[in-house]
């Protein structure tokens, strides 16, 4: 199964710190904005997602169809090959995409531990 590319998302208390605290491990700015609360900020391969305010606790997060630097890849599992692998595989999921849709579509579910998981299909 292909997850795509894969980051953590960090629920903080204020961005502009933690904007400021990751800089100095060598992140940037990858996308995102102040003014809607949120930042991925970059580091070779590496990427953090910065949220002020939309969520509690922090997220893993998978991105089919895109690498680490949010091209398209060519060849990926859509989200709905992979919400029917994980049914399949009796993983009870928290969020499920419509089967019948085409395109962006999302789905969570949580470890054995209460970590949340995001698979986030943008493409």
């Amino acid at each position: 199964m292909k997850l795509g590319a894969q980051s953590i998302s960090l629920s903080v208390k204020n961005l502009e710190d933690s904007k400021a605290f990751y800089e100095k491990l060598g992140f940037t700015v990858f996308a995102g904005n102040t003014e809607q609360k949120y930042l991925i900020m970059k580091n070779e391969n590496a990427l953090i997602g910065l949220f002020q305010g939309m969520f509690q606790g922090n997220i893993l997060t998978f991105n089919p169809g895109w690498d680490a630097d949010a091209n398209t890849l060519e060849h990926y599992d859509d989200v709905r090959v992979i919400q029917q692998h994980l049914k399949k595989e009796g993983v009870q999921l928290e969020s499920e995409v419509d089967e019948t849709t085409k395109g962006p579509g999302s789905i969570t579910l949580f470890d054995p531990d209460g970590n949340a998981i995001l698979i986030d299909q943008h493409v």
